[in-house]
């Protein structure tokens, strides 16, 4: 299983210093590592990549003429609560992110919402109970939660 993770996601942006502000706002912290084209974003087990999207066009070496009119992609931050992803999502706007669909209680059970970073990715910032999260908040699918039949 230790090939099984995630370790840097990146993002292309069109600002890179507005968006390390954004990403700085939901409790990212901005790293020595980078430079004029990229900057790292440290999180809890992960790092943002956050790569300017000219830079990160010729980086992959493909054409995004034209672009693309929804992320077929949306990153999720599962939180421990309503009221932090109420919290969460308060902050992704005041730090510029655009409302897409303000939380709310979900058909499967737990709260939810959308919002969009200043480059148009979405973020749901999500509390399910039924997914537990271990002590350092990361998420647990392997470890049954209390309660459930699995």
């Amino acid at each position: 299983m230790k090939d099984a993770r995630v370790t840097l996601v990146t993002l292309a942006s069109d600002d890179l210093e507005r968006s390390a502000g954004f990403y700085a706002a939901l409790g990212w912290v901005r790293t020595p590592a980078g430079n004029d084209t990229v900057i790292f974003m440290q999180g809890e087990g992960i790092v943002l990549s956050i790569f300017g999207r000219d830079d990160f066009v010729k980086d992959v070496g493909v054409s995004f003429e034209g672009g693309c009119p929804f992320p077929s992609i949306a990153l999720a931050l599962n939180l421990a609560s309503e009221a932090d992803v109420d919290r969460l999502f308060d902050a992704a706007v005041a730090a510029g992110g655009a409302p897409v669909k303000r939380p709310e209680p979900t058909f499967w059970g737990g709260y939810s919402g959308y919002v969009s970073d200043l480059d148009g990715h979405l973020w749901e910032l999500a509390h399910n109970p039924f997914f537990p999260l271990d002590e350092r908040g990361h998420l647990d699918l392997l470890t049954p939660a209390s309660g459930s039949d699995a």
